[in-house]
């Protein structure tokens, strides 16, 4: 991070907060490669809270005047203006990835809203708050895409995409994932949108000994996937994917869609399309969701993939 580098990032940041930024969204995204010697950085708005993550431990020195240099962006005039609350330094390379306060007033409990949904995020308790703001346009497409559907929900994690379902009219989702806490907080984020929980069913276990019990509120018109890279124990992308693809036909309504994703910058959207090709022919390929635009990345392939399959019964498979 040398000044030059800095000045980038103080310029690109202090002209979001010009905007006077609103929800929740990305103000900087380093990771895309689009801006030498910011790669490891990114900048969020929180509602108010702007949350910086350092994705590669500075020197001593170096992270003394990246300090200095983002604490200056608080005398600034468009930060006041924004009505920015707090500054938030997440050291994402260190144990636990722990989160300071550099200035102003720190809520580790902030609740957000992104288009109309309202999402309860936890600052510094984990690695990830509880959205991932590059999914912001597949909730959007779920939910315009819900009404009167029955919606199965695989990698759930705290339901974001069961919120949208249920905000455009599903009839009924199916949230599953390993971990009980985040499908507890799944459930707080349907209570914050005043949703009726009698049509929405919250699974912590094990998805490949789970099939059953899916089945059992099947079948669904729409099926997302959206998986982490890789889970300890219980999930690895590039072997277990497959997996799940090939269930995917036996769970699905006649004309059912699926959203699948991958969020691996290694891993091309292109096996996703091979993987159901292989695994489910009936699934035919559709087209990709756009990433919003301050998800800037310099390879396509590196960002998220979020990838769009119809169930066309009649098609012939070699």
């Amino acid at each position: 991070m040398d000044t030059q580098s800095l000045e980038t990032l103080t310029e690109q940041v202090l002209s979001k907060l010009a905007q006077q930024p609103k929800g929740a969204l990305r103000l900087f995204h380093g990771r895309g490669r689009c801006f030498t010697g910011l790669e490891q950085i990114t900048v969020d708005w929180l509602e108010g809270q702007v949350l910086i993550a350092l994705f590669k431990e500075p020197t001593p020195d170096e992270l003394d005047t990246f300090n200095e240099e983002i604490i200056s962006w608080t005398r600034k005039a468009e930060w006041r203006d924004s009505k920015a609350q707090s500054l938030l330094l997440q050291h994402r390379s260190r144990d636990k990835s722990p989160t300071e306060c550099l200035w102003g007033d720190y809520q580790k409990r902030q609740v957000v809203n992104e288009e109309g949904l309202i999402f309860q995020l936890d600052l510094g308790k984990n690695q990830n708050s509880g959205l991932f703001l590059d999914m912001r346009y597949g909730r959007r497409w779920v939910r315009e895409n819900s009404q009167n559907k029955r919606v199965l929900n695989l990698f759930a994690y705290t339901c974001g995409f069961s919120i949208a379902a249920i905000d455009g009219g599903a009839d009924f989702v199916v949230n599953l994932d390993m971990a009980k806490a985040v499908l507890n907080r799944g459930r707080e984020n349907h209570r914050l949108n005043q949703h009726d929980l009698n049509k929405v069913k919250f699974f912590d276990h094990d998805i490949f000994k789970s099939w059953g019990k899916i089945k059992k509120y099947g079948k669904y018109d729409l099926i997302i996937v959206d998986p982490p890279t890789f889970q300890l124990g219980s999930f690895a992308l590039t072997k277990d994917y497959q997996k799940i693809l090939r269930r995917l036909p036996e769970l699905l309504t006649e004309n059912g869609q699926v959203l699948a994703c991958v969020n691996d910058p290694n891993i091309p959207a292109q096996f996703l399309i091979d993987g159901m090709g292989d695994e489910a022919p009936h699934l035919e390929y559709q087209y990709r969701l756009a990433n919003p635009p301050e998800f800037l990345d310099i390879d396509i392939e590196s960002g998220l993939k979020a990838l769009i399959f119809q169930k066309t019964p009649d098609k012939e498979v070699n």
